[in-house]
């Protein structure tokens, strides 16, 4: 099984890519399944968010005309901070997927990508806010299926990397909580992209998972452009391998499919 389960196109902010061109990417690829999980971030960028009925419908069009070629799934990627909840309750009542990412994009309507987050914190301040938004907002909202890169601040750490024993308990009380609650974790491919020398999560953390009993874990290239569709996905399969993971997964309707590896 090749999945690609977090992708952009045009109907994301960020993203010019038509989801028709994607899918014929992904198909010229031999990618099986791939899941479409376009932004949503409330609370920063409302008048760019995602238009659901456009986006649904021309997700309904494509997979109609491509259902004998590859597997589509409906996703979205939730950019949530805990002042925002209340809105993404409301759209996930209002709309059926098959998939969402719990992502932390930003804090108190600070971005990272923008350093204005970090402005004004040290490292440690600004890694254990990041930390504490995710635990604090997936212990107030539970319609989701992995949280998406969760150590993505490295990427924006000017700093450098910050140690992972300063913040393995935290880590620690965030997998504990995401396994008790029938959810799991994505690896995503962009670290390549960004040059970072582990992958995302890094493999600290996957080992952690594993050994706090997780077993919830799909592979997305958060993909904007054509040439990072699928982007290292087999690698990643095969460092899961090494590092004892049997199986990953895909989803239909919020449930988790397993796959062997």
């Amino acid at each position: 099984m090749l999945a690609d389960y977090h992708m952009h196109t045009s109907f994301s902010d960020d993203s010019t890519y038509a989801m028709e061109d994607e899918i014929k990417k992904a198909i010229s690829l031999g990618i099986d399944e791939i899941c479409f999980t376009e932004h949503v971030d409330h609370g920063v960028k409302t008048d760019l968010n995602c238009d659901y009925i456009a986006y649904i419908k021309e997700f309904k069009r494509c997979k109609e005309i491509y259902k004998s070629q590859i597997t589509l799934k409906l996703g979205i990627e939730f950019g949530i901070q805990v002042h925002t909840i209340d809105e993404f309750q409301k759209d996930f009542n209002q709309y059926e997927f098959d998939f969402v990412i719990f992502s932390c994009h930003q804090v108190d309507n600070k971005e990272f990508w923008t350093q204005d987050f970090q402005k004004g914190k040290t490292q440690q301040e600004y890694n254990e806010k990041y930390y504490e938004e995710i635990l604090k907002g997936i212990k107030k909202y539970d319609d989701y299926s992995v949280l998406g890169h969760l150590d993505m601040i490295i990427r924006y750490d000017k700093a450098g990397n910050y140690p992972f024993e300063k913040i393995k308990n935290i880590v620690t009380e965030i997998l504990t909580h995401v396994i008790a609650h029938g959810k799991g974790i994505e690896i995503n491919t962009s670290s390549f992209r960004y040059g970072l020398k582990d992958l995302t999560p890094s493999k600290e953390i996957l080992k952690l998972y594993q050994e706090l009993g997780g077993t919830i874990i799909t592979i997305g290239s958060d993909a904007h452009k054509e040439e990072y569709v699928g982007h290292n996905i087999s690698y990643v399969k095969e460092e899961l391998k090494k590092l004892g993971y049997k199986q990953l997964c895909t989803f239909e309707k919020m449930k988790p499919i397993f796959h062997d590896l």
